[in-house]
């Protein structure tokens, strides 16, 4: 093993410190963009546009269509317009990704034919890197293996002397001693500097955690790569990141994709599979619009520090909590600032970048409920000064995305209250239309992925090959089915809740699990349980008049059944013994570095104040 690379005098856990001013940012008033100001291409420009009409006319459709059960209930004509609105937003959501999906299976597709960039050459970084690794009151044991294969593969890339990690701890004091402990073991372990910092006072959550980081140290470095507790980077893919900023004058950030791995209940697993199978033509639709106008997912991504701090100290709204305080999915604001600023922000797929998944259905309900009140947060960000187009649509489809649940179990209940008579059905006309338009919408990006693992061979093999992917599917589809009632139920009461005024506070995130009692689930779901009883009740009352609503009943009546099972770890491994919601960690997932390669080979055309950066096209 390398010895450690120290500086000479360096106090034992931190370096020296080299600050760096970050002010806060206002949303009112625009700052002037830097000296590079990215420009959008013409042909990004035609992109947006085939993305933007394809999603409305399909939206358009589909919520005339469904709104028309509500002609009956005779609403004034400023609700009803507003009812519109919201149904056009829910299926323009949905209509959103199967666009995305059908671009992304053409982008691939065609693809097919050109030259991977496997080959693509890496030099060593130039400048000085440092790996942030957040944590929160978590097991020191799995963190420690990860940051040691971190610091092991930077050292195997030859770029030891480029990078530093930090361990940016916002734990109580309860858990000091273990993470010094640990900080201890990696600092004798690692071939590279690894550093350790507990903040006294966790202010503003995980962007609160890195801005004290930023403001303290980041003067010594020229990039972050940001990750969170659960992520997982090799060092050949940092290294590579770091080269193509420091190519890449005007990108302050590189979004990676990361795979989920690591799962072993059938709950994580199932999500696992998932993303490796329907990830591939999803990310592909994404990367081929989105251009240098892409978001932050704020875990797995190289940012440049010097941008990063002039453009993204966050403000506190005003306000209290939950619609008001600390910005809580403060990603894809900060990628909306830094654009706002002239920088560049991409996203690539690249192998060698991955994270974990919640491992059962409570644990997801959790953090989705704390993306809830962030992404709700973003609905007063909507008008904010200088934000790119694009940035805003993020911000509204990420509202939408919860908002979208309260008003399918609105529909559900119209529906329901139309069958029993008790709503006045004079100009109710009921078309299946919209039920096989949401259908194809939802279930099209599916069929579109197997399609493609069926062309893809190599994404077959990673996938166990064709009889266990079509064995896998037969499970995931009833799952996909099962969950989205219940994912519906919770994201209605976390609305609610916030609607209240009740925020969701900052609880430590539980990374593995095995099992759930069935006594703990029944008590958890008892509102699902109830609403589906609630739901049997009417359709018996209306006589079997909406049938169509029972597979949500059915969902919802075994919710604390589908919790306690899914949260089995065993189960889980069994399942993968044979081949079912099985996926090799370890295979390659698509053209690594097409997009990488795109990235690093961008043309630099200096006119004056102005650099404008063009990403040459993948789709040919």
């Amino acid at each position: 093993m390398l010895a450690p690379i120290r500086p000479a005098g360096v106090a034992d856990g931190l370096p020296a410190e080299a600050p760096i001013e970050m002010p806060v940012q206002s949303f009112r008033e625009a700052p002037r963009p830097g000296r590079r100001v990215v420009t959008t291409p013409d042909d990004m420009i035609e992109r947006r546009i085939l993305v933007v009409v394809a999603t409305l006319a399909l939206g358009m459709f589909a919520a005339t269509e469904m709104m028309r059960p509500l002609a009956g209930l005779r609403l004034p004509g400023l609700l009803d317009g507003a009812l519109f609105l919201l149904t056009l937003s829910l299926f323009c959501w949905i209509a959103l990704g199967f666009v995305n999906a059908v671009i992304g299976f053409c982008v691939l597709l065609a693809g097919r034919a050109q030259p991977h960039f496997s080959a693509w050459p890496t030099a060593i970084p130039r400048r000085r890197t440092a790996v942030l690794v957040p944590i929160y009151h978590e097991d020191m044991g799995p963190i420690a293996a990860r940051v040691h294969t971190m610091a092991k593969t930077l050292a195997e890339a030859g770029v030891a002397r480029q990078f530093d990690i930090f361990l940016l701890s916002d734990s109580g004091a309860d858990a000091a001693e273990a993470e010094h402990a640990a900080y201890l073991a990696l600092r004798d372990a690692c071939p590279l500097p690894v550093y350790y910092r507990r903040r006294s006072q966790n202010l503003a959550r995980k962007p609160g955690n890195i801005a004290e980081w930023v403001r303290r140290f980041g003067g010594a470095y020229d990039y972050m790569v940001v990750l969170d507790a659960d992520s997982l980077m090799r060092g050949e893919v940092m290294a590579r990141l770091a080269g193509v900023m420091d190519r890449s004058p005007g990108i302050a950030l590189i979004q990676t994709v990361p795979s989920v791995v690591g799962g072993r209940t059938i709950f994580a697993r199932w999500q696992q599979f998932a993303a490796a199978a329907y990830g591939p033509i999803s990310t592909a639709g994404l990367v081929w619009w989105s251009g240098a106008e892409a978001t932050f997912w704020g875990h797995n991504a190289i940012i440049r520090v010097k941008a990063f701090a002039e453009s993204c100290g966050l403000p506190e709204l005003a306000g209290r909590e939950p619609f008001g305080g600390h910005i809580m999915s403060h990603d894809m604001v900060e990628a909306g600032l830094l654009r706002r600023r002239g920088w560049a922000v991409h996203m690539v797929s690249i192998e060698g970048s991955h994270e974990e998944f919640p491992p059962t259905l409570n644990d997801h309900a959790v953090r989705d409920r704390r993306w809830c009140q962030g992404n709700l947060q973003h609905i007063r960000l909507l008008a904010a000064a200088g934000f790119h187009w694009i940035n805003r649509l993020q911000l509204l489809m990420g509202a939408s995305a919860y908002l979208a649940s309260p008003l399918w179990l609105m529909l559900a209940l119209v529906a329901l209250l139309q069958g029993a008579g008790l709503v006045d059905a004079s100009s109710f006309a009921p078309s299946l239309w919209p039920i096989m338009l949401t259908l194809s919408l939802l279930f099209g990006p599916k069929l579109l992925s197997l399609a493609w693992i069926a062309i893809d061979r190599e994404q077959r093999d990673k996938l166990g090959g064709t009889r266990s992917v079509l064995r896998s599917m037969m499970l995931e589809v009833p799952l996909a089915m099962l969950v989205a009632p219940v994912t519906m139920i919770s994201q209605t009461i976390a609305v609610f809740d916030i609607l209240r005024g009740r925020p969701s506070g900052w609880r430590p995130q539980r990374r593995d699990a095995h099992g759930i009692p069935l006594r703990q689930a029944l008590n958890d779901y008892r509102y699902h349980v109830g609403i589906g009883l609630a739901f049997l009740a009417m359709i018996l009352i209306a006589g079997g008049s909406t049938p169509w609503l029972l597979p949500i009943v059915f969902s919802l009546l075994l919710a604390p059944v589908t919790a306690s099972l899914t949260a089995r770890a065993d189960w889980g491994d069994r399942l993968a013994r044979r081949g079912v919601l099985a996926v090799d960690e370890d295979a390659p997932a698509l053209p690594v570095s097409n997009d990488l390669a795109e990235i690093g080979a961008l043309r630099t055309a200096t006119d004056g104040d102005r650099i404008t950066l063009s990403v040459p096209p993948p789709m040919r």
